[in-house]
């Protein structure tokens, strides 16, 4: 523990986990559950909140952000004013001082000095973070993150929308969080960071997770949030890199963080269980209550369905060691489809890659009950991740383009949402059984499927197999699968106005336009 004392407050730096956890305890800040977990309070906030993120404009960046709802701007002068307003505030109090990287990558790591107001939060730094073994060894310029939960802004005064506030400043290298005691609001603040900053140096920031065979194949799962991304990638027979958020440069796919941000809901051992057995003492348990044994309630989403565990890679049993591996062989575009027009899967090409990927089609708004799709509602999200991109999402799907043709990566779109009503894979309508994706995964990532035979889905306008490793064949053309092959072409054409009515807003060439479902 290193310890500076000044006017009788505090400085802690670098602290060991159970040095964090201890004082976590002891100040009151959290409690321990049953399983040694770091038990974190509920906030006022249990998700990212879009309408308190901001980006500073200012001369350097102001012409290659895309301005909207996702990316705020924010006055210098202002910022410059709650910036000192919020130091003020960190100075009159113990504050935990974290120094990491983002980026596991020698040429484009960033070098991060993370100050808290609160010991959890530095605990969450350091798991989701990468723990060098020597602090920024090319003597980068390190990017300065103040966060001070217990802060409330003043919108009149300080010009935010609310009491809280997450403010990135690329031309002085520091974010400001202000009042957001949710832990994955730090997460997302330098992903966005890496997002903007790499796609400048032609490298690809990617919402996704990464993992690879032991014969160093390495496959991709983009995916919203409950997509399936942490289950499908964290898999006992392959190494994982990482759960969602990677950069793919020439030659690498690097993961940007050291740890994982698992959700919690209808978490079971049955299922996921090395995600299971990461939640240890170290971890941490964020939006989830426990029972009277202290024992965490993952299907209790009483107050929220956005549980979420944190826990460092070294807690995965099979874990790629070096936290990076090569160019991607397989990519899988995982969508939670709730029309059950969908197939279970289907080859892409590049174009209809990048279609989808702009695209970002999936589902928000998770029910108690797993099976019961009634509280969701279809989303689009560009580049499946929307909050966290600062340039214009054309710009990305171009440079995933340019990755896919060099590299020659086999591209797939996996359902992981409703398919029809074939009992063979829904038990009448259910969501499909996350085993049976896992046999799609595997034969994905075994090669099965490279060069298979496929058939057109119209409407859609995908290429389903014909056949599938450990699937019913009768099951993977969606048509077969409803009762009436008519409702079927109603909803699917009902799904492709969707889509092509969402893309208008991309600026790209018609062979990527027609790529898409085509209704008519």
């Amino acid at each position: 523990m290193t310890q500076n004392d000044d006017s009788a407050l505090r400085v802690f730096t670098d602290l060991l986990p159970a040095e964090l956890i201890e004082l976590a305890i002891i100040r009151r800040e959290a409690t321990l559950a049953n399983n040694g977990t770091l038990l974190l309070p509920i906030g006022n906030r249990t998700d990212l909140s879009p309408a308190d993120q901001f980006i500073v404009d200012e001369p350097s960046t102001t012409d290659a952000i895309a301005w909207g709802a996702d990316n705020q701007p924010f006055p210098q002068e202002r910022f410059d004013a709650l910036w000192e307003k919020v130091h003020e505030h960190l100075s009159r109090q113990d504050r935990f001082v974290s120094h990491l990287h983002v980026g596991q990558d020698p040429e484009h790591y960033l070098a991060v000095k993370i100050s808290s107001e609160t010991a959890w939060h530095s605990l969450f730094a350091h798991n989701i973070f990468i723990r060098p073994d020597k602090y920024n060894p090319s003597g980068k310029q390190q990017w300065k993150i103040l966060h001070a939960s217990h802060f409330r802004c003043n919108p009149d005064e300080d010009g935010t929308n609310s009491d809280g506030a997450v403010i990135i400043n690329f031309a002085r290298r520091k974010v400001l969080l202000a009042g957001m005691a949710y832990g994955g609001e730090i997460k997302r603040a330098l992903f966005s960071v890496l997002h903007f900053l790499l796609a400048e140096k032609d490298v690809m920031p990617m919402h996704c997770a990464a993992n690879a065979g032991h014969d160093g194949s390495v496959a991709l799962f983009f995916g919203l949030s409950g997509a399936g991304k942490t289950s499908l990638s964290t898999d006992p027979d392959r190494l994982l890199i990482g759960d969602d958020a990677h950069g793919w440069s020439r030659g690498a796919v690097f993961n940007l963080e050291g740890g994982c941000y698992a959700k919690t809901h209808h978490l079971k051992p049955a299922t996921d269980p090395l995600i299971w057995d990461a939640i240890h003492f170290g971890a941490t348990i964020e939006n989830v209550v426990m029972d009277e044994q202290r024992r965490p309630a993952y299907d209790d989403t009483g107050l929220t369905q956005n549980g979420r565990c944190s826990y460092p890679l070294e807690y995965i049993e099979s874990r790629c060691m070096e936290n990076r591996g090569a160019e991607p062989r397989h990519i899988l575009f995982l969508t939670c489809d709730i029309s059950g027009a969908l197939p279970p899967l289907a080859i892409l090409h590049r174009e209809a890659a990048i279609y989808h990927f702009l695209s970002g089609y999936g589902a928000r708004g998770w029910p108690p009950d797993p099976d019961d799709n009634s509280g969701i509602s279809m989303c689009f999200f560009p580049c499946y991740g929307a909050p966290f991109i600062p340039g214009a999402a054309h710009l990305y799907g171009e440079l995933l383009g340019r990755r896919i043709e060099d590299s020659g990566s086999h591209l797939y779109l996996v359902n992981t949402g409703w398919s029809g009503e074939c009992r063979d894979t829904n038990s009448s309508g259910k969501r499909t059984p996350i085993a049976v994706t896992r046999a799609i995964v595997r034969a994905i990532t075994s090669g099965a499927l490279e060069g298979t035979p496929t058939q057109l889905l119209p409407l859609l306008n995908l290429r389903i197999p014909t056949a599938v490793p450990g699937i019913d064949s009768h099951c993977l053309d969606p048509r077969n699968t409803w009762g009436d092959p008519q409702e079927w072409e109603n909803r699917a054409r009902q799904l492709a106005q969707q889509f092509v009515d969402n893309f208008r807003q991309f600026d790209v060439s018609e062979q990527i336009v027609m790529a898409g479902p085509q209704p008519s």
